[in-house]
This record gives C-alpha cells, sequence and structure tokens, in this order.
C-alpha cells in the first residue's frame, strides 16, 4: 500500500514522474502491440487452447473485451503499416486513434492519412475522418415519450417497458428515446442479476411478424404474451430441434443399426449423438498446461485417425473440435502447406459448383 501513497513527494517530483511513467507506457503498449501482432500471426494462441486472438487477449491476458478488439485491430495494423509502432511509443498515436484510421488505411495512401492524425485527439482524428470520407448525413427526429405506460385496450396485452425504448414490448410498438440522430444499436445481453438479463436488439419486419404471431399461437399457454416467455419457449424449441440436426440428439434413442453408407465421412446419427454426449458439446482440444478450449459454437466432428489413414467413423475415433482446432490439427498432422492448397481447391470447387447452378 506504501507504494500507492505519493502525499510524500514535491509537486514538481509528482509531475515529472507522472510524465515518465506515460512516457513509460506509451513504449510498453507498442511493446505490447508488437507481441500480440507476432502471436497473432504464429497463431500461439491455439495450442494455448483458445479458438482465436481475441479469445486469448480476455481469457489468458486478462484483458477487457474492449481492451482485446481495439489492441488486436492496433496490432494488425501496425504489422501491416510499421511506422505505426513508433507514433504509438512517441506519443504521436493512441490505440483507440489506430482503431478509427484502421478502415481507410490502404497502401500509398496510409502514410500521409497516418501522418495528417498525428498529435490528434479521438475527437479530431473523427473530424479529419469526416472531411476526406465523408458519410451521408443521418435522419434527424424527434419522437414523445410517454411519462407513464399507457392502459392497455380492452383485449390487448399490456405492453412491456424497459429502460431502453428501442426493446420491442409485447404489443410490437417502437418507442424511440428522444435523441437528435438515430443511432444504430447492437444486439447485446447485459446481467441484471444472478437470476435475469436485459435482452436488447433491433428486428427487422418479419422477425416482428413471427413474434405477433408467435404471441397468438401462444395465447393459452403465454395469456400475457411477455416476450421473454415466448423467446424462451421459442429458443427452447429451436435448440432442440438443431441439436437433434447436428449432433441427433433424441428422448428415445434406437437401437444401432448396421453401417449402409459407403462414404466413409458419413457419421451415423448414433455415434454423433455419443460424441456429443461423451464431449459435453464443448470443443475438446487441451493445451499441454490442461487448459480445454471452451468454444461451443461451429463445432465439427474431427477423426482422431484420419479417414486418409483408414480411420473409422466410430464414437471412439471421433471428438468435437471448433473449425479453428480443427485445422490446426490438421495442419501438425499433414502440414500447413498441404491444408492451404487444399483449402483453395475446396473454395474453387464451390465457386465452380455455384457458376454451374447459376448458369442451369
Amino acid at each position: 500500500m506504501k507504494r500507492y501513497s505519493l502525499s510524500h513527494l514535491s509537486d514538481e517530483s509528482l509531475l515529472c514522474g507522472l510524465v515518465a511513467l506515460v512516457a513509460q507506457d506509451r513504449v510498453t503498449t507498442a511493446d505490447m502491440l508488437a507481441h500480440i501482432a507476432e502471436v497473432d500471426t504464429r497463431k500461439l494462441y491455439l495450442p494455448a487452447g483458445y479458438p482465436s486472438m481475441f479469445a486469448y487477449c480476455v481469457g489468458e491476458l486478462r484483458l477487457s473485451e474492449d481492451a482485446a478488439f481495439k489492441r488486436i485491430t492496433a496490432a494488425r495494423m501496425a504489422r501491416r503499416f510499421p511506422t505505426i509502432f513508433d507514433a504509438v511509443a512517441q506519443g504521436r498515436l493512441h490505440v483507440t486513434g489506430v482503431g478509427l484510421l484502421a478502415p481507410h488505411l490502404v497502401e500509398g495512401t496510409a502514410a500521409e492519412l497516418l501522418a495528417a492524425a498525428a498529435g490528434k485527439t479521438k475527437a479530431e482524428i473523427e473530424r479529419l475522418l469526416a472531411e476526406r470520407f465523408p458519410k451521408s448525413d443521418l435522419l434527424s427526429w424527434v419522437a414523445a415519450m410517454p411519462t407513464s405506460p399507457p392502459a392497455p385496450q380492452a383485449g390487448e396485452h399490456a405492453p412491456t417497458y424497459v429502460d431502453d425504448p428501442q426493446v420491442v414490448g409485447n404489443t410490437g410498438a417502437h418507442m424511440p428515446r428522444l435523441a437528435p440522430e438515430r443511432v444504430e444499436i447492437r444486439a447485446r445481453v447485459t446481467p441484471l442479476s444472478s437470476r435475469s438479463y436485459a435482452l436488447q436488439a433491433t428486428i427487422d419486419p418479419e422477425t416482428q411478424d413471427y413474434l405477433r404471431r408467435a404471441q397468438e399461437l401462444l395465447g393459452h399457454q403465454v395469456p400475457s404474451g411477455d416476450v421473454a416467455q415466448v423467446l424462451k419457449l421459442a429458443l427452447r424449441e429451436l435448440v432442440t430441434r438443431l441439436e437433434k440436426r447436428k449432433f441427433a440428439s433424441t428422448d428415445r434413442p434406437h437401437t444401432p443399426r448396421p453401417r449402409t453408407s459407403s462414404n466413409p465421412r458419413s457419421i451415423p446419427a448414433y455415434v454423433r449423438r455419443a460424441v456429443w454426449k461423451r464431449d459435453k458439446g464443448q470443443c475438446t482440444f487441451e493445451s499441454e498446461s490442461g487448459r480445454r478450449c471452451a468454444v461451443r459454437t461451429g463445432l465439427e466432428f474431427d477423426h482422431i485417425v484420419e479417414v486418409a489413414r483408414g480411420g473409422e467413423a466410430s464414437a471412439q475415433n471421433l471428438r468435437l473440435r471448433c473449425r479453428a482446432h480443427n485445422q490446426f490439427e490438421a495442419e501438425r498432422t499433414f502440414g500447413s502447406e498441404f491444408m492451404r492448397h487444399k483449402r483453395i481447391a475446396a473454395a474453387e470447387g464451390r465457386a465452380a459448383a455455384e457458376r454451374r447452378t447459376a448458369a442451369t
């Protein structure tokens, strides 16, 4: 605690110390960006048990999601345009500024744009970009906000009101807040307590129609038409169907039948079901330290002994892997160059098939 008590320092010493620390922090930040860029390029997050550089920065380095995103963006830009490293180390550019400039940095004009942004604040860089890369004006609008929820009319459901009026209530009424400009709001889920979350999303008219129809069809089961209950029931039904399609999940499994497909990559339903249950719907890759990859989306069935080497589609020879670790394992087995050519050939095959389909 004494280390952080600075009351004994003179005003001059305190200010000099602060300036020195800020300068040191800039150099450290530039060094960190260089390390992130190199780790990202070598994909060293994969053997550590993470599917991406972002996941590694958040899970292993304990950076916040926002800090991880900004630093990875800046690191990748600095790898393309190395002068960014020196600019950050010398205080001519900050990480946030690099992130703002990133979409506009291209070969031939990057050096001039970086020089123009040197020494500027975030707001000044935003004005610089607005002048050089103007966008269409946003529509201004004003809408009155009710001071209290209106009473529902006969036969109507009571609407749900939340802190953010962009969320659609039970009646589907849009209640925009007073604001000079329309701002695009991304969907997000925010924890409110140990047992509740706030969901905010913007939906299109088709989704709104589905919501209204679901409320109507669930009129007896959810008389209030509460969006949270309707969403819960809808997602439960969707997850059940997706698990059945992807992992052959079922409450009444049948006795395994003899293999009927001649395709060695075809995986019987009972095998997919067994592997998914055994691996608990999670990537099974583990780092040398024993950390298991936490990814549960985009999972693939990976052959432990590859099909090309006679591997069978059995529960003992299959495991769940995320796309990143599936490819990582394949590159370790066959080599990165071999897999790169395989991916190029597959992409060309898909493109040719699309052209044939378009021609018919």
